[in-house]
């Protein structure tokens, strides 16, 4: 069992003070930070095993091409894939979006189909497919979301998920109300009118067990930065028979078979997705987390992020005057976003800055959703492993001290 205020040892970057006064780091939704073991799984590869992968015969370059691949192999792992080559090494969650639209989406939709979506997509989950629905004719369709409780209208679900949907894509986790979605049920919902499924699991890869064959997903996409591992690396898990009949999102060495002056042969997945140089530097950090928060276990980590966002919606509520966003009951991820009427999201954050707390302010990637509920923006806290009940106190401190600057009184 974890010792939730011990572990915080293991980061680095939490043991300093900003404007005198100790880091509350509640920022976790945009970035993690990164344990000990990962930084130094980074240091060590730079030190010893620095080489361009899958082209060397000489022992750094072996040494490094098992490393890359081994990260794909422990990814698969942790996802619960069927076969590493079901991994694709992206530069992140937006990346491997762009890949399935991009790809998947030239290969298979047309004029008349339609891609459905929420309406508590992050832009990383929309854009994409926007881009793709107008080279194709395509047409986009949502999934409302019920207002401030932010939860998706399932009643909604047979009106919008129809035989025209060819791809359903939707998060697992908001990362502006915290709802966790029922995205096994959405998955299967989808196969039966024989649509594709792109989860974005941004903000559930480190927060809970992944299981892909279990959610019965055909794409999921995560970034490591949001599990501990570093910025620059993320991965695609696509069932293989997909990836296999998909075209290449980009072109050039390392994903051909062979070339000629007027035409190339591809290979197989992942290859055939991963063109250029790789970020092997930064896969080998996959490795040291996925090891980090098996460690730790994923169920227990889920029970403890959920702990703290409902602790944190409780006692923010007693606030004067706040605007709560997300599930006031049921499950619900690692955060709380509010908003005040007479204070600005940003001087919330900057105020906050003052007594060492580190929050995100603003839209959050989510300006239809805003929109919908009438808001420019949110504050948000967003907790991780290392953070603990006390640093919810002292939240709460913070913004009894800025509404009362504010307030005048």
């Amino acid at each position: 069992m974890p010792n939730w205020s011990t572990l915080r040892d293991d980061f680095p970057a939490l043991h300093q003070q900003v404007n005198g006064k100790p880091l509350v780091y509640l920022d976790n939704a945009a970035t993690t930070q990164r344990p000990r073991a990962v930084i130094d799984a980074l240091s060590h590869f730079y030190e010893r095993d620095n080489a361009n992968v899958h082209r060397g015969l000489h022992a750094l370059s072996m040494r490094a091409t098992d490393a890359y691949e081994g990260a794909r192999a422990r990814v698969a792992q942790f996802l619960n894939a069927a076969a590493s080559e079901e991994i694709i090494f992206t530069r992140g969650t937006t990346e491997s979006i762009n890949l399935v639209a991009a790809s998947w989406g030239s290969a298979h939709l047309k004029a008349g189909d339609v891609i459905l979506l929420t309406e508590m997509e992050h832009h990383s989950n929309l854009v994409p497919w926007q881009l793709i629905a107008q080279r194709t004719g395509a047409k986009l369709r949502y999934l409302p979301v019920t207002g401030d409780e932010g939860l998706l209208d399932l009643a909604q679900l047979d009106r919008v998920l129809t035989p025209e949907v060819k791809v359903f894509a939707f998060t697992h986790i908001s990362n502006s109300l915290g709802t966790i979605n029922p995205v096994a049920e959405l998955c299967a919902r989808a196969k039966k009118i024989g649509a594709i499924t792109v989860i974005d699991g941004a903000q559930s890869i480190g927060h809970l067990p992944v299981d892909v064959r279990a959610l019965g997903c055909d794409f999921y996409a995560f970034s490591g930065h949001k599990m501990g591992a570093v910025t620059g690396i993320g991965a695609l898990y696509g069932r293989r028979a997909l990836l296999d009949a998909m075209p290449p999102y980009q072109g050039g060495g390392g994903m051909i078979s062979s070339v000629d002056f007027f035409e190339s042969r591809w290979k197989p997945s992942p290859e055939r997705f991963e063109a250029g140089t790789p970020n092997f530097g930064d896969a080998v950090t996959l490795t040291a987390a996925c090891d980090y928060l098996d460690a730790l276990g994923r169920d227990r980590i889920a029970r403890h992020d959920s702990e703290l966002g409902r602790l944190a919606y409780e006692k923010l509520s007693v606030l004067p005057g706040i605007r709560l966003l997300g599930p006031k009951t049921g499950p619900r991820g690692g955060l709380v976003s509010f908003a005040f009427a007479d204070v600005h999201a940003h001087d919330i954050v900057t105020f906050a800055d003052e007594d060492g707390i580190a929050l995100r302010g603003g839209h959050h990637c989510n300006q239809p959703l805003m929109r919908k509920l009438g808001l420019t923006g949110t504050t948000r806290a967003s907790f991780y492993v290392y953070n603990t009940p006390e640093e919810i106190d002292v939240l709460v401190a913070s913004l009894r001290r800025i509404l009362k600057f504010f307030s005048g009184s």
